[in-house]
């Protein structure tokens, strides 16, 4: 389907956070997924190894995300890129909820410090 309304969007909610599916193998797409991410104040969600690459994109807020161990202090209009391999934490530690568009290929898993592979609907 060439167009994903609002309605079609697929939530999942994960970690505290909430991610709105708009692109991925259920809705057409061959290559590549992407999702809005909204991530409440005071969340913390466990750092993991991500295999594919992400392109995260911070609409409205600010975030704490952490890459191979530095800190970056995101703003909104800011852009992430992680590498394969990389480990990922993010936090929100201001008053309100951050809003993000993230993309990806097809096939994404994320990998936590435990060894717990997560293979994320929305991107697969």
């Amino acid at each position: 389907m060439p167009v994903v309304r609002p309605s079609d969007a697929v939530v999942h909610e994960m970690h505290g956070a909430r991610f709105v599916s708009y692109a991925a193998p259920s809705t057409g797409t061959r290559e590549l997924c992407a999702w809005r991410g909204e991530i409440p104040a005071g969340t913390r969600a466990p750092a993991h190894t991500v295999s594919r690459e992400e392109i995260f994109h911070l609409l409205s807020g600010e975030l704490l995300i952490t890459l191979d161990g530095t800190a970056h202090r995101v703003t909104a209009g800011d852009t992430v890129v992680v590498h394969p391999g990389a480990t990922l934490a993010v936090e929100n530690p201001g008053d309100g909820t951050a809003v993000s568009w993230v993309t990806t290929s097809h096939g994404l898993e994320a990998t936590l410090a435990d060894g717990t592979r997560i293979v994320p609907p929305w991107a697969n």
